[in-house]
């Protein structure tokens, strides 16, 4: 399925809810979360249908990151809905 990304500005006490938002959207196959230089500090695959017990490490180390810096970018990969656009 193809695919497209998105790149969101957040700040660290908005990094949870901003993440927590994105994931209830369903549609999200990667999220990459960088910090102000541009350094990968969290990358993580999702696969369709992951919610619970399996995100309990995710929010663990979301909790851990967002002490580390003031600003961070996440880089969403997500599922291209519908038909595709015309070439």
């Amino acid at each position: 399925m193809p695919t497209y990304t998105e790149e969101i500005s957040v700040a660290g006490d908005k990094l949870k809810s901003t993440l927590k938002g994105i994931l209830r959207e369903g549609t999200v196959r990667r999220i990459v979360v960088k910090n102000s230089s541009g350094r990968t500090l969290l990358d993580v695959p999702l696969a369709a249908g992951v919610v619970g017990a399996v995100l309990l490490p995710f929010w663990a180390a979301i909790g851990s990151i967002a002490a580390l810096a003031a600003d961070f970018r996440i880089v969403v990969e997500r599922e291209v809905s519908g038909p595709p656009a015309p070439l």
